[in-house]
């Protein structure tokens, strides 16, 4: 590996710690939490944050829109919500007495986009994301509009109530890079979240990166290398998703109805190489794709019905596939 690689894989993990050392102060705690958003963001992911309300996923997105020099917009997501609310719509204007539409760009054109409590909106909004996530464009009136980037959405929802919620179809979650469970803090963090933000000043939050870093540590981390045997574990394992395959474990067979896609295994390749590099490492081994193929595939397993009746969890389902890969 050359130095110039070798230089750019330090910058990479010194502009990485940055972030997330700005974001870490004023969010208390959810360390893996913080570090997967910032995986995701750094491989050009969208990220799905999963939780009870009051545990602090809509503070996360703007904190780390704060750290960034990104532009950044909010939409709150409710079953009235329109598709031309999100992406835009065409409005007529009169300019030197001539009448005529144009594009008036929805709130969608921007670098971050906090999608809050994506699951309250009907389907038809819902897929009006879809575009915007995959090819980072919006198609209104036969016009396509290019959206800059980095681009990256980070939705949340809550899993716990049913009610005025509409699950989000497969192939949407399919293009989410990550999904992360923000689970309750411990008794030190509820302290320390009361002492940040129980007082008449909060902390401040400078942005220490922008759009051209993002982009060029994305950049980076691609030139990073993966052994032949390396990415056949990574395979294995998304393989070992699926109950027809013959190495698959019993549990994947018993309760899984469609494993997890191939986009599944380029999110891991990504992720994994971003280990690397965080751990001074200028390869992949196996332990980068076993620790990041729960979040990587645990939106993307479809249960059968004798999963969904017992209540079985994706992560253990998961986790009996990366010890069958071995």
């Amino acid at each position: 590996m050359t130095e110039s690689i070798e230089a750019r894989a330090g910058e990479f993990a010194v502009t990485f710690k940055k972030i997330t050392d700005e974001v870490g102060k004023f969010i208390v705690g959810q360390h893996d939490i913080i570090e997967n958003v910032l995986i995701a963001v750094c491989c050009g992911g969208h990220v799905l944050l999963e939780g009870v309300p009051g545990l602090g996923k809509t503070a996360l997105v703007n904190t780390l829109a704060e750290a960034l020099d990104l532009k950044f917009s909010r939409i709150q997501f409710t079953p009235d919500l329109l598709p031309s609310d999100v992406v835009g719509t065409q409005v007529l204007q009169e300019s030197e007495g001539h009448r005529g539409l144009k594009f008036q760009p929805g709130p969608v054109f921007c670098n971050i986009l906090l999608a809050d409590e994506i699951n309250r909106a009907t389907p038809k909004t819902q897929a009006a994301l879809l575009e915007t996530m995959q090819e980072k464009r919006v198609t209104v009136a036969n016009e396509t509009h290019p959206i800059g980037l980095p681009f990256f959405v980070l939705a949340t929802q809550n899993p716990i109530e049913n009610d005025g919620t509409y699950p989000l179809p497969e192939a949407q979650l399919d293009r989410f890079f990550f999904k992360l469970t923000v689970e309750l803090p411990n008794h030190d963090d509820f302290a320390e979240i009361l002492n940040r933000t129980g007082g008449n000043t909060l902390p401040k939050i400078g942005a220490v990166a922008n759009g051209d870093d993002i982009i060029k540590l994305g950049e980076t981390l691609r030139e990073i290398p993966i052994a032949s045997e390396i990415q056949d574990h990574l395979v294995r394992v998304v393989r070992n998703t699926h109950p027809q395959n013959e190495k698959a474990p019993l549990k994947v067979k018993t309760y899984v109805r469609h494993g997890a896609s191939p986009r599944a295994a380029q999110a891991m390749l990504s992720a994994a190489r971003v280990r690397a590099l965080l751990d001074g490492r200028f390869h992949v081994a196996r332990e980068d794709v076993d620790a990041v193929a729960v979040p990587a595939m645990r939106h993307r397993l479809i249960l059968s019905f004798e999963g969904e009746a017992e209540g079985i969890s994706p992560d253990e389902l998961i986790k009996s596939a990366i010890k069958s890969a071995y």
